[in-house]
């Protein structure tokens, strides 16, 4: 018995070092790869394929097992002729919409992202197609927003036809990058607006002077600091932030009135916002829907094509999101599972 467990334990410890062998080994690789850089590919999805193909294995499940093997049959008889019909046409006939995505955070970090897209879509797009953009954010710093906007400003220099699609919320710097396009929808709930622009920030002056705690703050220009977190702001100060802040809100206006000549500026400029009824009828919006109605509706006579740039993480990187999302994922479900038992019965 004795013997037995002495074997048992050097087996233990001999499969501990090779897993941690293992595990170094991975550690190692997954580190040179990172050095190596991420890499990004071109991800580019026929969206009326997929949509096909998802009709036709709901019909088929929908269809009596023993007529399935005829609609196959007639599945690529349809197969057939639409590739005879594509070959007839010359030169392109059918136009193409190139589907984009933008989700916005305070920094606007998907812009450079989006830049780089629609380089690849304006130099192969042709006369008569669309670019669809389905956008959602809710704004953030004003540099990074012009940024974005000035990126969507390029597809009308192209000349081509230019479409947002508002599911949730495009408000503040996601409407200036929104009202750039030549036609723009929303969702019937989906938030737009907030033309305005706010600054804040804590002052613990008073705090440290209580404490005879000096803070000496230098510099050379009149303005180069207006208001400040640690030292005494000045009425003169204030209202030189102020004046910055009013004219950011000018060069919004400016800029959504440019793109959007028929819009009522000083009605919709107040930082208000409006669900999709109510911005239809202020005119922030041309028409109501979803972004899934108008691509299925736009397959009807037209490739639809989604277009995406893709970072290629390393492999040590993606073990960390993998389980970062792995740990978020739980805690949301748990978080669900607690705030469901509140409506239980008890």
């Amino acid at each position: 018995m004795n013997e037995w467990l002495m074997d048992m334990g050097r087996f233990v410890v001999q499969m501990s070092i090779l897993t941690l062998l293992v595990v170094v080994a991975v550690v190692v690789i997954a580190r040179i790869k990172s050095e190596a850089g991420e890499r990004v590919r071109l991800r580019v999805d026929e969206l009326n394929d997929r949509l096909e193909y998802r009709r036709r294995r709901l019909t088929m499940a929908a269809t009596e097992p023993s007529a399935r093997k005829r609609l196959a049959k007639a599945f690529r008889r349809d197969d057939k002729s639409r590739s005879r019909a594509g070959r007839k046409q010359t030169g392109g006939s059918r136009s193409t919409v190139w589907v984009l995505d933008f989700q916005g955070d305070i920094k606007a970090t998907g812009a450079g992202r989006l830049a780089e897209e629609i380089s690849a879509v304006t130099a192969a797009a042709a006369e008569g197609d669309e670019v669809v953009i389905r956008l959602e954010s809710a704004g953030g710093l004003v540099h990074s927003y012009g940024l974005a906007a000035a990126q969507i400003d390029r597809l009308r220099e192209a000349g081509l036809s230019t479409t947002v699609c508002v599911d949730k919320v495009a408000a503040s710097g996601g409407y200036l990058m929104a009202c750039a396009a030549d036609q723009l929808r929303a969702a019937p709930f989906a938030v737009l607006g907030s033309i305005g622009v706010v600054a804040q920030l804590p002052n613990v002056h008073r705090l440290l002077k209580r404490h005879d705690v000096d803070v000496e703050l230098l510099t050379a220009g009149e303005y180069k600091r207006t208001l400040t977190v640690f030292g005494e702001n000045t009425e003169e100060g204030r209202e030189k932030f102020q004046s910055d802040l009013d004219n950011i809100h000018g060069l919004f206006k400016q800029h959504v009135v440019q793109r959007r000549p028929a819009l009522d500026i000083d009605e919709v400029a107040t930082g208000e916002v409006w669900y999709g009824h109510d911005a239809l009828e202020k005119g922030l919006v041309d028409a109501l829907g979803t972004s899934e109605a108008y691509l299925v509706a736009r397959m009807e006579e037209a490739r639809v094509v989604s277009v995406r740039l893709e970072a290629r993480h390393p492999m040590g990187k993606r073990l960390g999101l993998a389980v970062r999302e792995g740990v978020g994922d739980g805690v949301e479900r748990l978080l669900e599972r607690l705030d469901a038992s509140r409506w239980e019965k008890r």
